[in-house]
């Protein structure tokens, strides 16, 4: 299990830097605050993966001090897409915790899974991305 919540603790803090660049080029109403509610979120679950992490003795590579963004994001456009993007890779991260886990364990990541793919949904909707919702959030395409 500890290898598929450290991938979950990855994927998690390169939202949370990713959501640094994203909420300052959304000036639409409401954007914005969605994006630091989406930060907020990420960073809620950042910090039960290390605790989690914490208690089961196992570690995870150190988050790195940047990150490389994969394309330039120089517009609400790009921020909108990078926000799909990210919100789409933490349910890639999350699904394969599904399978390892049980009870509470199992819970949260699929909270965590659901969260992040109603963001992406919302995200898809702003930025009139179709389809705006994914038959299986967390499935690679």
């Amino acid at each position: 299990m500890s290898p598929q919540l450290a991938a979950a603790l990855a994927a998690e803090e390169a939202a949370i830097y990713a959501y640094g660049v994203v909420g300052v080029r959304l000036a639409e109403e409401g954007e914005e605050s969605a994006a630091r509610a989406a930060e907020q979120a990420h960073r809620s679950r950042r910090d039960y993966l290390v605790g989690r992490l914490d208690q089961l003795k196992a570690s995870a590579a150190p988050s790195p001090a940047g990150y490389e963004l994969p394309f330039p994001v120089t517009d609400r456009a790009a921020a909108l897409k990078l926000a799909i993007q990210v919100e789409d890779g933490v349910c890639q991260a999350w699904r394969p915790v599904l399978p390892v886990t049980t009870a509470a364990d199992r819970s949260t990541a699929l909270a965590a899974l659901t969260d992040a793919a109603i963001r992406a949904t919302k995200w898809r909707r702003l930025a009139e991305v179709s389809p705006v919702t994914l038959a299986f959030p967390g499935r690679p395409g």
